[in-house]
């Protein structure tokens, strides 16, 4: 199953068939839509004249790195702190796997210990970890015992609460209905 976001082609062709794209716009995913979070890895390509690897966005200069994701439209609506997260998230990956993306996920006993890894890249608290592994068991295959309980009801099946749910415009704008409810339920509580 290939990812079917509002968004250019070849932004989701790249989402499909570059792990460190996918993983990038997952960390970018916070405080802007969706749509811009993951198009914006395609853009930073765009920039770079090549898709970038772990490697090289790990040693990049980290005010040459700022400059690229502040460069108008500007990848994220903060540049600097997002350029260093993606930046830190790539030198746990060169570390950690090997700066292969998929060596995250690749070969993990079970759900646990998928939800583990992706909870120990920085930027990555429970609900956005889970939401990854829902996204990578619902969309890319990767599916260890236990995966749907792991990433809790983001894994249920069926359910419309996140990217990982999102595969044509009648799945995207059941999402986005589920999101403003739950902002309406937390702006209730609070108020």
């Amino acid at each position: 199953m290939a990812l079917a976001l509002p968004i250019a082609a070849e932004a989701n062709e790249l989402l499909d068939h570059d792990p460190l794209a996918l993983l990038i716009g997952m960390v970018l995913d916070q405080q802007i839509p969706l749509e811009k979070a993951f198009s914006s890895p395609y853009v930073l390509t765009q920039r770079l004249g090549h898709a970038p690897t772990a490697q090289e966005l790990a040693g990049f200069d980290p005010d040459a790195l700022v400059a690229i994701f502040a460069e108008p439209p500007a990848l994220h609506r903060f540049p600097k702190a997002m350029a260093g997260r993606v930046q830190e998230v790539c030198r746990v990956l060169v570390a950690g796997y090997d700066g292969d993306a998929a060596n995250l996920w690749r070969d993990v006993a079970d759900g646990k210990e998928l939800v583990k890894r992706i909870a120990s890249l920085p930027g990555f608290g429970k609900q956005k970890s889970q939401i990854f592994a829902a996204l990578l068991g619902k969309q890319y295959g990767v599916q260890p015992p236990g995966w749907r309980e792991a990433a809790g009801a983001y894994g249920e099946e069926g359910a419309h609460r996140s990217v990982a749910d999102i595969v044509d415009d009648e799945s995207l704008a059941r999402v986005r209905a589920f999101k403003k409810e739950m902002k309406a339920a937390a702006k209730h509580a609070a108020g």
